[in-house]
This record gives C-alpha cells, structure tokens and sequence, in this order.
C-alpha cells in the first residue's frame, strides 16, 4: 500500500473509531462524545482558520458563518486530521514560537466527531463568528498606508524581478515601530526586501513621492540611486536603514516589544524595494500591494542585527549546493559568532526542492540549543518564526543548518519533470533567486547580548 494512503486511513482510523472512550488522545482531556458547532467548534475556526479564511485574508474561501464552516465541513475534517491546515512547518516537540498555528489533538478530534454526526449547529452558532471584520492588518490598524506602484503580470509570464519605490512627506519626524507588507496577489509574490532611505529636511527639492518601479534583469545589481533617482538634489547619498520590512510567502509582520527594532524616519522618507520577486502567473492580473507603518513615541533603545548563513551569507554550503536528477542530498552551513547576541527571530529559505531543515546552536561548553525543525518543508508557507522569549548565543558557539532537498519525482513540488540537475545558480555578481533555481539560507534576527535578555518575553 502506498505509504501516504496508509498514514491517511490511520490518521482517519484514529479519528473516527474512537467508539465509546471517554479519554482523548491528549492526557486528562475527557472526550466530548456528541460535540455541537457553538460550544465546540466555532472557538477553534475563530481562532485558528479566521485569519486567514474571510474577506481578503488571502485564503480561496470564507469561514466566517456556521453555513460555510458546514459547507467545507468534510474538508476541514480531512485536511485538520492531516495536520495540512492550519498550516505550521515547525515541530512544536523541538521548540515552540510566539503564534503558532496548530491544533491539538482534542481539537482534530472534536471537528472529525462534528462532521460525523451531522454537523450540528447548537443554539447560538455565528457568536464568534458574525464578529469577524475583512482583513487589513496583522499587526491592527496602521498610522499610515502607502500603496505601491501597481505591477501588470501578464499570462505565462516567467519570474520577474522589480526595484521599486514608495516615498511619503510627513509633518514631523516619527519613530516607526514595525512595517507590514500586504501583497495584492499574495500566490505571485516571492519576496520582497525593503529599506528605508531618509532624506534631510530641505535636501530633496522637490520631493516626488509617486510610487515607481523599474524592471530589472534576474541576478542583476542594478544603480538604485540611479534607477530610483535615490540622490539628493545637492549630490549627498541619504541616509539608509537596512531590511526595515520582509516578505516571503506566508509571511505577516512582526512587530517587537516597545523600542526593540524602532527606527526614525524623517518628514521625507522613501522605502524602497530593492528585490521584489513575481513567480510564474497563470492569467493576466494587475498586483497592487501596499506598505503599512505603525508609529510610535516611544524612540529607539536597541537597534536590530541581522545575520545571513548559507546563499549570499557569511557562511559557505558543504558540500556545495548541487543537487543532482534523482537523487536526495543533505548540506549543512555553519557559523562561529564573535559575540554574545540575543536571537529574536529565525527565517529558514529554500526553494522547491526543499525537504527538510534542522538549526541548532552548538556552545563552546558543550551543550546544545535547539533553533527549529522544519521536518516537511513547503515553500507556500515561510514564517518569521519569533522565539516566546530572546534566546542567548554566547561567544564562540556555532549555528549549525542542515537542510535537505528532494530532486526526484516523489517530490511533487519539482519544477522539473523530469528532474534535471539544480543548484543556486549564480550570475551578475549575485545568486539566482528564480524558483526553479535553489537556495539554502538561514536569516537571524539578533540583538546584542545584554544580562537578563533571555527573560523578556517577546510576545506583542
């Protein structure tokens, strides 16, 4: 018997032959035998499927009423039961994040039991669920929105890169807590990496803040201050602050503890996106995505570091990142910190070839801290993983990534049929971020060590 067929049906086995046990699977949890959508079921479907199930949340359905959570009823029983939805790459046994997506084994069970008996409504289904408003932020409501130019990906198109660039003229100089990209078309776009230029007062005359963008070739490094006309009018190259909002798919902001990560912006500032990737589209459509800023008063007390390992890292890939047809292969990076940092956030990156990924510090005293293991990697789904409280890393310790990637068949994400060797194709001074090339990155977001750092919690 096919190996996933026969996880199903005993996943399935599990679920629905429970019989007359009045224990779950989860320890001293009693079993609710005739569960009932208002007690039971709404409280998981508001809190696990609604952010993103409802008006545009980026999922192809709502769940926002008893009359469509019954609608996709059998669906939500199969795909919760697979543990496919709601999605959550990390393996919670080796570390846990703030805002994980994951039921427990109750709650796929009491959903399997629902849909067995009929899907029964209670007596005051859609208490929960009436409340649920049209998605506009993940952070809450932004102090200032700034669209970006619209993209037209047409038909058949290839992967497409872009430089853009978004400017504003504010009153007075604001501190700037975190910013949120919302994608227009959220299962086109790859990437983007942004960075904000500050201009001083008086020093762009006159300040064009029309959104722009300009097409660029893949690998290319093009002049920004030229192609985006960056430069101030009296010749002075502005003020530029790195990686101030990412997206990958998946992905919604993050925003950290008061004054962690803040940063100043002037009364004229532009983002610029100096990567922005588009993957293959199907049909004819026009991407309008936008940038949220959230202010604050309170100002910067800790800038925030990023550290890259793998393609375009600090870190060599061993052996290097050359995947054969037909085969399956490890690689693992490493790095040797110099100092003591606090490690708020992990990004693993990979591509469709991606299997698997484990990172693990390795300390100069001998012991081991656990990062994350991604044990089924997909790449529609790439989390900024954020730690429940700052992990130290002292001085001299190692991170280690081992990451796996399937070239054969039996993957069903391979771009190629049939295989054909891949590896990070590098061109133009710089690695190929096509999908159909590959990349092993692992991206930490870190502070500088100071004593108690692995006491503050990090939840917003």
């Amino acid at each position: 018997m096919n190996r996933g067929l026969f996880a199903y049906l005993f996943i399935l086995s599990l679920l629905w032959g429970c019989g007359d046990s009045k224990i779950s699977s989860d320890s001293n949890l009693v079993e609710i035998i005739n569960p009932v959508f208002d007690e039971h079921i709404e409280p998981i479907i508001y809190k696990n499927c609604t952010p993103c199930h409802r008006q545009n949340g980026g999922a192809p359905f709502e769940l926002t009423s008893y009359k469509k959570v019954k609608s996709k009823a059998r669906t939500i029983a199969k795909v919760t039961a697979l543990r496919y939805m709601p999605p959550w790459p990390a393996d919670p046994s080796y570390r846990h994040f703030i805002g994980e997506k994951r039921l427990t084994n109750q709650e796929i069970e009491l959903i399997g039991r629902w849909v067995k008996n009929g899907c029964p409504k209670g007596e005051r289904p859609n208490r929960l669920l009436s409340t649920v408003k049209p998605f506009v932020s993940a952070l809450g409501k932004p102090d200032l929105v700034l669209p970006l130019d619209s993209i037209h990906l047409i038909q058949g198109d290839e992967d497409r890169f872009f430089l853009t660039k978004v400017s504003a003229n504010i009153p007075n100089k604001r501190f700037v807590r975190a910013v949120e990209l919302i994608p227009g078309k959220r299962n086109l776009m790859h990437h983007f990496n942004g960075h904000l230029i500050n201009y001083r007062e008086g020093s762009k005359n006159p300040f064009d803040t029309r959104p722009r963008k300009v097409e660029i070739t893949v690998g290319r490094n093009p002049d920004e201050l030229k192609s985006l006309d960056l430069m101030t009018d009296d010749g002075i190259i502005p003020e530029r602050v790195h990686s101030v909002v990412n997206y990958l798919p998946g992905v919604t902001g993050v925003m950290y503890p008061e004054g962690i990560g803040t940063f100043e912006v002037n009364k004229q500032f532009s983002i610029i996106g100096n990567d922005v990737h588009y993957g293959p589209s199907a049909k004819s459509v026009i991407d309008q995505s936008k940038l949220h800023l959230f202010f604050t008063d309170t100002p910067p007390k800790r800038g925030i570091g990023e550290l890259m390992l793998g393609t375009n890292g600090v870190s060599k890939i061993e052996p290097p990142l050359i995947i054969e047809p037909n085969t399956v292969s490890t690689h693992v990076t490493r790095f040797q910190v110099p100092a003591d940092v606090s490690v708020l956030t992990v990004n693993p990156h990979m591509h469709l070839l991606g299997r698997s990924l484990k990172a693990y510090v390795l300390k100069p005293n001998g012991d081991t801290t656990r990062l994350i293991h991604i044990p089924k990697w997909d790449f529609r789904w790439q989390y900024f993983y954020t730690f429940e409280k700052m992990v130290k890393v002292p001085k001299g310790s190692v991170i280690e990534v081992e990451a796996t990637f399937d070239n054969t068949t039996n993957n069903p994400f391979n771009p190629h049929d049939p295989p054909q060797r891949v590896s990070e194709r590098f061109e133009y001074g710089g690695s190929s971020m096509k999908a159909e090339d590959e990349m092993f990155q692992f991206i930490i977001t870190y502070l500088g060590y100071q004593a108690g750092d692995e006491n503050i919690s990090l939840k917003p």
